[in-house]
């Protein structure tokens, strides 16, 4: 334990998580269902979708190493010297419980916790940082939290400039004179967040927004992707049905924008990038997607003034 750990303020970025290799698939696929390990089938059809965008190759974790390394040196340049970024993933290792014990390890007395997701929900956002605040308590670190940034000046920039950018690609291959709409996505939950009063569905439509005026976008709508497989009803409609009202509608190029995600993923690289692409070829509309957030300069400058903004609470 180092003395200048002492006061150094620790960053706590979480995620959701993913496989280090298809190996541990099935163990990740036995966490996300709560110690349930996953029928052949079900198994079968997560490795087959991995296999299909990666190749069992996982450069998805290194998303998440790249944009926790990209929000250390940014707080680098914007505070010396003061914090130190530790991770904490939902349903793989190091988990969040991991990284709240490191910081423990490394003398870290103060902390920010921090979502790789902009919008909050009580069900996604809220248990991480349920997770982090307990195991905060246990160890005695005081932690403060950024519960949501979905509206941030330069997060609202860095998409802006990602729907300008395909929808100039969209008029290339249309010609400029086919009729295009976007369509703003995230991970769908389950619908009894409304009954709970949740801010998720309203704070991702003041993103889509916000996003739309800035770019100059006119026709735009909301709608949801990836939901979960269970008895009870999840929001939609899905954006597979979504593609199927457009394309009746007369649209022929729409632009995906999944808002939700901030990084390149299983949502973002099977769901849109194959399935909603292969049903939109089928319905003869031209499908295009904005290019993820990743490690881009203005997301990392979106994390990092949240994280700085929230210290100020910190005793």
């Amino acid at each position: 334990m180092s003395s200048e750990n002492l006061t150094k303020i620790g960053v706590l970025v979480m995620s959701y998580g993913t496989p280090e290799s298809m190996d541990d698939v099935e163990a990740y696929y036995t966490h996300i269902r709560r110690g349930h390990a996953p029928a052949k089938e079900q198994l079968d059809e997560l490795k087959g979708r991995y296999e299909a965008i990666v190749g069992g190759v996982f450069p998805l974790r290194e998303n998440t190493n790249g944009q926790v390394a990209g929000l250390q040196d940014k707080l680098e340049q914007l505070a010396p010297g003061q914090y130190a970024c530790y991770q904490g993933l939902k349903h793989a290792k190091p988990y969040i419980e991991d990284g709240v014990r490191q910081m423990a390890a490394d003398g870290i007395k103060r902390a920010v916790g921090i979502v790789l997701a902009p919008h909050y929900s009580i069900m996604s956002v809220g248990g991480y940082i349920k997770r982090a605040e307990e195991k905060a308590a246990e160890l005695g670190i005081e932690i403060a939290f950024v519960k949501e940034y979905h509206l941030h000046p330069k997060l609202i920039e860095a998409l802006t400039g990602r729907v300008r950018d395909g929808l100039a690609r969209l008029a290339e291959t249309s010609g400029g004179e086919e009729r295009v709409k976007v369509l703003f996505s995230a991970h769908s939950l389950p619908e009894k967040i409304r009954e709970l009063g949740d801010p998720y569905e309203k704070q991702l439509l003041e993103t889509s927004a916000a996003v739309a005026e800035a770019a100059g976008v006119k026709d735009w709508q909301f709608t949801w992707q990836s939901a979960g497989r269970t008895r009870e009803p999840w929001l939609g409609p899905d954006i597979l049905d979504t593609l199927k009202e457009v394309a009746a509608d007369g649209v022929k190029g729409v632009l995906a924008a999944p808002i939700g995600f901030v990084s390149d993923h299983l949502e973002v690289l099977y769901d849109l990038d194959i399935e909603a692409k292969a049903e939109a070829e089928a319905l003869g509309v031209a499908l295009d997607r904005i290019a993820m957030l990743n490690r881009d300069p203005l997301y990392m400058e979106t994390l990092a003034e949240s994280v700085l903004e929230s210290a100020k609470g910190l005793n």
